[in-house]
C-alpha cells in the first residue's frame, strides 16, 4: 500500500460581530496549525501571528524529512512559540496580558505529532464518525471532568470561554503533546472557538462528510456566521489519501502551496504607525504569496479607530438629555438599557447596564454584575481598558470580556513586612509581623 498523503484547507472570516481577525491559520504537505489570539485589538492578533511564525518555521527546517522526533521539534517550536511572546510583551509593556491557544500537527510521514493548549480543537472523522481528540484547557470543562455539569449544560455556562491554559509568554505554560496514527480515508479539523461556539458537534460530523474538504470548510463558515458569527472563525481540515491517489485539480491545494489566513496574513507597520483597512473578502483561502512575505512576528496593529455605534450611543443619550418630542427620549432611554459594558466598582471588575454618561438627575447605567476580579491584579493595558469602560453589544459579549479578564489575572507582589526592633530605652514588646495583604 503507498504511503500516505493528505489534502488540505484552511479557511477564516472575522465574523459578524468582530472588527479585527484574531485567529491566525496554516495549512502545508506537512503542518496544520491553529492560534486564536486574545488580549485586545492590540494585541490579539500579534499573540496568533507571532506564536504561528515560531510553528512555522517547523516547515521551513524540515524540507523533505523530519530529522529526529517530530514530538519534541513540535515541544521546541512551542516553547520557541512562549518565549517569543514574552519578549514582544518585554519590548511593548503596552501588550502585557496578551495569548493565544494553539492547535498544531506535524506529519512525518507516518504519524502526526499534535501539541494543544486553550479551546482551540481538534476533530477527527473516521468511518464517518466525528470524535474529538483535544480537552478544552477550560474552567466549564474542570467541571465537566468533575461531574458537576454536563455536557450540554457547559455548551450553554456563561463562562464556557474561561481559559485555564493559554500560551501568555510565560514558565507555568502547560501545553498537551502526543502522537496521532492517521488512516486513509481520515479527516482531520482544527478549529477555533468561533466555529465550535456557533455550531454542534453533530452539524460538524455531517458537514465533514461533504464531498470534498474545501465544501466541508466553506460550508463550516458559513454556519457559524448563519448561527450569529459572534467571534472569529477560522477552519483548517486536512483528508489522509494514498499517496498514489490522483489529486483532484479543483482543490485548493492542488498548486502544493501553504496556506495562512487570518492575522498572520495582515501587513506589518512601523510601532507608532497606522493600519489601512483592508479591502479582502470576508471569506478568505490564501495560498502563501509567491513574492516577499510579511514577518508575523513583526506585526503591530494600531488601536482600533472608535466604533460607530459609541457616537449612537452619544446621539442617544444626548436625546435623553435634551428630552425631546415626539417619543425620541423614550427610545433613547429603552435603547440605553440595551447596552452592557465593562467598567470597575470600587476595586474590582463589574458588568454594568445602561450607557456609561454622565445625566444630570437621571442615571443611564446600573451594576448588572460584580466579579471578583481585581483591578490592581490586571496587567497595566487592561487596567486602562476596564478604566475606561469597554463597550459590549450585549451581555453574552459583556462575560466573554470578563472571561477574557480572568486569565490575565497576575498575582500581586507581597509588600515586606518590616522586622520589629527593639527601643534601647525600654522592654520590647514583641508580637508576630502581620500578613501582606
Amino acid at each position: 500500500m503507498a504511503p500516505l498523503t493528505y489534502r488540505y484547507v484552511a479557511l477564516t472570516d472575522v465574523g459578524l460581530r468582530r472588527s479585527n481577525n484574531q485567529d491566525s491559520g496554516y495549512a502545508s504537505p506537512r503542518l496544520l496549525v491553529i492560534a486564536d489570539g486574545m488580549g485586545g485589538a492590540a494585541a490579539g492578533d500579534l499573540a496568533s501571528s507571532a506564536a504561528l511564525a515560531e510553528i512555522r518555521d517547523l516547515d521551513r527546517e524540515l524540507d523533505d524529512d523530519v530529522d529526529g522526533d517530530a514530538l519534541d521539534a513540535m515541544r521546541t517550536a512551542v516553547a520557541n512559540a512562549n518565549h517569543r511572546l514574552a519578549q514582544l510583551i518585554a519590548d511593548d509593556p503596552a501588550v502585557e496580558g496578551m495569548g493565544t491557544t494553539l492547535e498544531a500537527m506535524l506529519w512525518d510521514g507516518e504519524k502526526l505529532a499534535v501539541s494543544h493548549i486553550g479551546d482551540s480543537r481538534a476533530y477527527r472523522l473516521r468511518h464517518g464518525r466525528l470524535s474529538q481528540l483535544s480537552v478544552d484547557h477550560t474552567f466549564v470543562q474542570s467541571l465537566v471532568e468533575e461531574g458537576r455539569i454536563t455536557p450540554e449544560e457547559a455548551r450553554v455556562h456563561p463562562h464556557r470561554s474561561l481559559l485555564l491554559k493559554a500560551i501568555l509568554g510565560r514558565d507555568d505554560f502547560e501545553p498537551d503533546f502526543t502522537w496521532l496514527q492517521p488512516a486513509a480515508g481520515d479527516r482531520y479539523l482544527l478549529c477555533s472557538d468561533g466555529l465550535t461556539d456557533m455550531v454542534d458537534d453533530e452539524t460538524i460530523e455531517r458537514t465533514m462528510k461533504l464531498e470534498t474538504i474545501d465544501a466541508a470548510a466553506t460550508e463550516l463558515v458559513r454556519l457559524a456566521l448563519e448561527a450569529g458569527g459572534y467571534d472569529n472563525v477560522t477552519v483548517v481540515l486536512a483528508e489522509f489519501v494514498p499517496g498514489d491517489e490522483p489529486l483532484d485539480e479543483d482543490l485548493v491545494c492542488a498548486d502544493g502551496k501553504p496556506q495562512l489566513v487570518g492575522a498572520a496574513t495582515s501587513q506589518p507597520r512601523r510601532r507608532t504607525g497606522s493600519v489601512s483597512a483592508s479591502n479582502a473578502p470576508a471569506v478568505h483561502v490564501a495560498g502563501a504569496p509567491g513574492a516577499v512575505e510579511p514577518d508575523p512576528e513583526e506585526l503591530r496593529y494600531a488601536p482600533l479607530p472608535v466604533p460607530r455605534r459609541r457616537w449612537v450611543r452619544y446621539l442617544l443619550a444626548s436625546l435623553v438629555i435634551l428630552g425631546l418630542v415626539g417619543g425620541a427620549a423614550a427610545y433613547a432611554y429603552d435603547w440605553s438599557q440595551r447596552q452592557y459594558f465593562v467598567a470597575p466598582s470600587g476595586d474590582v471588575v463589574a458588568i454594568y447596564r445602561g450607557v456609561d454618561v454622565d445625566v444630570p438627575g437621571l442615571s443611564l447605567k446600573t451594576v448588572d454584575e460584580v466579579t471578583r476580579i481585581e483591578i490592581d491584579t490586571l496587567p497595566p493595558y487592561q487596567r486602562d481598558r476596564v478604566a475606561a469602560g469597554i463597550p459590549a453589544a450585549d451581555r453574552d459579549e459583556a462575560q466573554r470580556i470578563v472571561t477574557n479578564l480572568s486569565i490575565q489575572v497576575t498575582e500581586p507582589t507581597p509588600t515586606p513586612t518590616p522586622t520589629p526592633t527593639p527601643t534601647p530605652r525600654r522592654t520590647p514588646a514583641t508580637s508576630a509581623p502581620t500578613e501582606a495583604p
